[in-house]
């Protein structure tokens, strides 16, 4: 878990953190509303190019050990690191598009976000919708346990814990263990690892100045996968769909900020009884 190389950040850092955070939003708010039947997911990936190069920023993607694109988008089957191409977005698919960038500091070195949403094109089938809104749910339930938490464990457990509640509910759900979330700053992929699956280690202990990417994956089916040829997309290897919800949050004293969320996380938190700390 490389504890003892986590990056702290002071509050002016994790404030350039949310200036690329916020950019990262509306990028991938423009790429939500440029999703529709008939598109491809290379017009997807210019979509977003076009936000960043607007905006001065930096893709974090692009060229990420050889990875050609601006941002992933994993369509159905695809859990992540799908590379955008010819593939025509139909009506009723699970569309998961992830993407980050990197803005400047003071000092030269350059500020890292990254987020990810899920969405079900058109009304959809009903068991992709409940993929959908449990992957999100876990997201925001592993944010509210950070919140109040004291150990980075505290992630995977509240994970698990939003997937049980829906097996009751008669929906069942698998994690995706592979791939995990991540500590980020100056570069996008830091240490901590993320877990979002319960383990018997407490995990690390939270700090303020800490900055991380939670970002459950979660499949239909079984979470079982195999990276396809082109040595970048996961996919799950009996073709259920999956989901894939991120953000990028930053632990301050008395509880957290979402620097990828606009409103820092209020309105995912709310139902949580959870109000962000603020960051100015």
């Amino acid at each position: 878990m490389f504890r003892e190389r986590v990056q702290l950040k002071t509050r002016d850092e994790l404030a350039l953190m949310r200036q690329a955070g916020h950019i990262v939003a509306g990028m991938l708010a423009d790429v939500r509303a440029a999703v529709v039947p008939g598109v491809t997911t290379s017009e997807l990936d210019s979509v977003a190019e076009d936000h960043l190069r607007g905006h001065d920023a930096l893709s974090n993607f692009k060229g990420y050990h050889g990875f050609p694109a601006t941002v992933c988008v994993s369509v159905n089957e695809e859990i992540v690191h799908g590379i955008p191409g010819g593939r025509v977005i139909e009506e009723g698919d699970v569309v998961s598009v992830d993407g980050g960038c990197s803005v400047p500091g003071p000092d030269g070195r350059r500020w890292h976000g990254d987020s990810a949403f899920t969405m079900v094109v058109g009304d959809g089938r009903e068991e992709d919708r409940h993929l959908e809104e449990a992957t999100r749910e876990a997201l925001w339930a592993a944010i509210a346990a950070l919140a109040g938490g004291d150990r980075l464990g505290v992630v995977g457990r509240a994970v698990e814990g939003v997937v049980e509640r829906w097996a009751v509910r008669g929906v069942p759900l698998d994690i995706v263990r592979e791939y995990v979330g991540h500590g980020i700053g100056t570069e996008m992929h830091q240490p901590p690892e993320v877990l979002h699956h319960a383990t018997r280690d407490r995990g690390l202990r939270l700090k303020p100045g800490m900055a991380l990417a939670i970002e459950p994956m979660i499949a239909s089916g079984s979470a079982a996968n195999d990276v396809l040829e082109d040595g970048w997309t996961v996919v799950t290897r009996d073709g259920s769909r999956a989901a894939h919800w991120e953000h990028v949050v930053a632990i301050l004293p008395g509880g957290v900020h979402v620097l990828t969320a606009p409103d820092g996380g209020a309105s995912g938190l709310a139902p949580h009884g959870i109000v962000p700390v603020s960051l100015d």
